[in-house]
């Protein structure tokens, strides 16, 4: 379950230094879509999501980012949001999306702590209005991912490195997934959405995907 040692102070951490050890972190998702890690990470199931129409249709992972109050990171108001546990009353902008029922099946913190929320094999409501490749209503088979962030201030590297692994073990459980087929929110719902934004470094992340996953992806088509 969610860890009570989640911090409530606000931070502002930037760092874009060189990728530390954490980039080959052990990250795995076992039959029934959990992710399971050597590292901290935490599940905490939300209430919004449903089934897929056909659960051996995962083939597009979305990246997304969210911070909440907006441009204040570490406060714990995502992981609430996501199971309908925010108080509105906390921020004047927790009255705009108060009734909004979302979720994304992970979230990656400043600190590179992963929190589930949905299980791979469960449709998250994350895309909303949406269309890849000519295919619209991407939840229906796409994992969505949010970095805790905003699209105008640098990830840090632990959220590099664990997003990278976190890939890693998603492409190696669901196959469908390729390199070629992960695409940010913004791709997907262009004109409505802007996330991850000009300050996700696409290249970097791509680069850091290990070869070894790119030719088991490849020999699993």
């Amino acid at each position: 379950m969610y860890s009570s040692a989640m911090t409530s102070q606000t931070s502002n951490d930037t760092s874009t230094g060189s990728d530390s050890h954490r980039d080959r972190q052990s990250f795995s998702i076992d039959v029934d879509g959990w992710l399971q890690t050597a590292e901290p990470s935490d599940s905490l199931e939300s209430p919004n999501y449903d089934a897929r129409p056909d659960p051996s249709d995962i083939s597009l992972l979305v990246l997304h980012n969210i911070s909440l109050p907006p441009g204040q990171f570490g406060t714990g108001c995502v992981q609430q949001f996501f199971c309908n546990q925010l108080d509105h009353t906390r921020h004047p902008f927790f009255r705009e999306i108060e009734g909004v029922r979302v979720s994304s099946h992970f979230f990656i913190e400043r600190q590179g702590r992963v929190t589930q929320f949905v299980p791979t094999v469960g449709r998250a409501w994350h895309a909303g209005h949406s269309s890849f490749q000519g295919r619209e209503i991407c939840n229906d088979f796409s994992i969505g991912i949010e970095l805790e962030g905003t699209d105008d201030q640098p990830y840090t590297d632990e959220q590099y490195s664990a997003l990278r692994a976190l890939t890693e073990a998603l492409m190696a459980r669901h196959p469908g997934i390729t390199p070629a087929r992960i695409a940010g929110h913004s791709d997907i719902s262009p004109g409505r959405k802007t996330d991850p934004g000009p300050s996700f470094d696409w290249t970097r992340f791509r680069s850091g995907l290990s070869s070894e996953t790119h030719c088991a992806n490849k020999r699993e088509k």
